[in-house]
């Protein structure tokens, strides 16, 4: 189910009870346990140690393809694969949901995992996994 928490001009307030249950986040290590969670299928690696500034990116994989991936030292930006007709709309509505890293904002997204409530990048890395999985079913 798509997350339906804290969104852009919702008027919310910081102080109102279920504000800090919405602004959770996921810090790194249970990041990575969730997208390994997901199943069985998913591999973990670091591809681009040969590149300058590639080194700490751990990709996530299904089927051999990607989807999702951050960098290691520098847990902000985690970038997921996307429908092209939700991108428009995640973007409006979530200040934390933006554009991906070094790829076609056409079909992938970045979303600010710093920022994000666990919830949302929870729904958003289930959604880029099931994709890439459907797509390059073996």
């Amino acid at each position: 189910m798509p997350y339906r928490g804290k969104q852009k001009n919702d008027g919310w307030h910081p102080f109102e009870p279920d504000y800090f249950n919405l602004c959770v986040m996921l810090d790194i290590e249970t990041y990575r346990d969730f997208c390994l969670s997901l199943g069985a299928d998913v591999v973990e690696k670091m591809p681009f140690a040969a590149f300058p500034h590639g080194e700490s990116v751990l990709v996530f994989y299904v089927h051999g393809h990607m989807f999702a991936f951050f960098d290691c030292d520098d847990y902000g930006i985690v970038t997921l694969k996307c429908q092209p007709d939700r991108i428009g709309e995640l973007k409006a509505r979530y200040d934390s949901v933006g554009r991906p890293f070094n790829l076609s904002p056409k079909h992938w997204i970045g979303v600010d995992a710093r920022t994000a409530p666990a919830d949302l990048l929870r729904e958003l890395t289930r959604n880029s996994y099931q994709i890439v999985r459907e797509k390059y079913k073996e």
